[in-house]
């Protein structure tokens, strides 16, 4: 079951909620004096992440504005349940509508969504674009979903969708989150994994926040059901395809369909601000958690070759699909900072809320 937490940063509350579908710890900040109408932020956070990642920017985001930060089921201090992955990032946004309801907030919110947190903000937006007043992107999640696409289509590379989901996720990595381990060893423990790929390798870390955001990666449950999920064999390279449960699974390109955002009503898209870090090594168009990339580079054997499964252009897919949003009648704009990996409000939290506050006024 969920806990409120004591080690927030000053201006930070922890809070729990019990909603109509799991009980959800939150974190909260601002809300101005009560005698004002305030504007409502909402920050959801990305894969084996929690609403920790978030708290740098929440206590620098000025107090009228109240700012809701959860941690998503199976994550951080939220009650744990299955995710089921046939519904795409179906289960991340009911949950939000979800708590929106038990919170009962000001509607429309501006979503700011990190990774796949991006993708839960898009397909939120896509149920109930009236309830979304900006929709923020931070190094989003593909609108194709990860993994298993060859083109700015999202053409997949086998129709079983081959090479995406939960039978691909690192085993030592998947291990040190269940043994919550905090260690400096291993090339794929959390530690070295949230110091070389969450943020641009050139970043350090102040020591008492490295060690809040390893306890929100460490704060993930694993196995089937959640993180990374199920898999299904497969007789196309590299021999596996997804399976029906966990969040992996949920950000196949099987299940997770988020260009659909493009079909929303003229006179309900939100504009979209994307903004990306220029080294990003996990949502990029070479992934190096891409099992495209990583045959390329000769890390997974029996490659089949650029023509059959090269690594997915996950930026160029992003960029595509917000361009068919703005020619259908939205807008969007595209931010990108220098040196920056995938974690802009962590890296550079203060050029990020510099951005948010100008779609806020």
């Amino acid at each position: 079951m969920s806990r409120t937490r004591d080690d927030t940063l000053p201006g930070v509350r922890s809070r729990t909620v019990d909603t109509s579908r799991l009980e959800t710890h939150y974190l909260e900040s601002g809300g101005g004096d009560g005698t004002e109408t305030v504007d409502t932020v909402v920050f959801v956070h990305g894969n084996v992440s929690s609403a920790r990642f978030f708290e740098d920017i929440m206590v620098e985001l000025p107090d009228r504005y109240r700012a809701i930060a959860p941690d998503l089921r199976g994550y951080g201090d939220s009650e744990t349940k299955p995710i089921d992955a046939t519904n795409g990032l179906g289960d991340f946004a009911a949950d939000l509508r979800a708590l929106f309801s038990a919170l009962d907030l000001e509607e429309p919110v501006t979503l700011v969504g990190w990774s796949n947190g991006g993708g839960a903000a898009m397909r939120y937006t896509i149920d109930d674009p009236d309830s979304v007043e900006n929709l923020v992107l931070l190094n989003p999640l593909s609108p194709y979903g990860f993994g298993g696409t060859k083109d700015t289509d999202g053409t997949p590379c086998f129709d079983d969708y081959a090479g995406s989901g939960g039978g691909l996720g690192n085993d030592e990595f998947v291990a040190g989150l269940a043994d919550r381990d905090r260690g400096e060893g291993g090339e794929s423990s959390p530690r070295k994994i949230l110091r070389t790929f969450y943020v641009d390798p050139s970043h350090v870390f102040d020591e008492e926040r490295e060690e809040s955001y390893l306890t929100g990666m460490l704060d993930t449950a694993t196995g089937d059901e959640h993180y990374p999920g199920d898999s299904t064999p497969s007789e196309n390279w590299p021999g596996v395809a997804p399976g029906e449960h966990g969040v992996n699974n949920a950000i196949s390109p099987k299940y997770c369909s988020l260009e659909t955002i493009t079909e929303i009503d003229p006179d309900a898209k939100p504009p979209v601000l994307w903004i990306r870090g220029d080294s990003d090594q996990i949502v990029s168009n070479e992934s190096v958690f891409d099992i495209g990339t990583l045959g390329r580079m000769g890390q997974v054997p029996d490659w089949p070759g650029e023509d059959v499964f090269p690594p997915q252009p996950m930026v160029d897919q992003t960029r595509v699909v917000l361009e068919e949003y703005a020619d259908a009648g939205g807008e969007f704009e595209e931010v990108v900072f220098d040196n920056t990996g995938h974690a802009p409000h962590v890296e550079v939290p203060g050029d990020v809320l510099n951005e948010l506050e100008a779609v806020l006024e």
